[in-house]
């Protein structure tokens, strides 16, 4: 099992101007529809739909996460679009859907994730330790850490976004 470590932001705006003047560069930009199959405790399963907004290219995952914080448990592998199919449809949630703008700033490689649904901009940066995640030290645009903060969680948002539906 992989160990993702990350640390998330909220993110005040998004950085139009700093990727003008290139100290942003991006390099894709996907669609993503994000709907939980089972969430229990610090463990979660979900499968995507992933479109390349560039290519057009469309793909899909199954993902099992476990833990809180910034660092996590996970597995994720592929799976046919008729398998996604299947298990949304029995499911029968709203996915959680998210454009994601993956892009270069400075040596690190951000993620930003823009929630239109529930007007919520967050950006990420993964880590290859816990400890060089501890010691990042964020700019000020980056906005306020909510790494730990469990109510902007993938999984906490995506109930909301049910519980809404009802």
């Amino acid at each position: 099992m992989g160990l993702e470590i990350e640390r998330k932001f909220l993110l005040p705006e998004y950085p139009a101007d700093l990727i003008r003047e290139h100290e942003i560069r991006i390099e894709k930009e996907q669609l993503i529809d994000q709907t939980y199959l089972a969430i229990h405790g610090d463990q979660e399963l979900r499968v995507r739909k992933i479109q390349d907004l560039t290519s057009k290219q469309v793909e899909y995952t199954h993902t099992f996460k476990k833990g809180h914080g910034i660092a996590r448990e996970e597995v994720e592998y592929s799976i046919s679009e008729g398998l996604y199919e299947q298990m949304i449809n029995a499911h029968q949630a709203v996915p959680l859907i998210k454009k994601r703008t993956t892009a270069v700033w400075g040596d690190k490689v951000i993620e930003i994730d823009d929630y239109e649904q529930i007007q919520l901009l967050v950006l990420e940066v993964e880590f290859a330790s816990v400890e060089e995640a501890e010691n990042f030290n964020a700019p000020g645009w980056f906005g306020k850490d909510i790494s730990s903060e469990k109510q902007y969680s993938n999984k906490k948002v995506w109930q909301e976004l049910q519980a809404r539906k009802g």
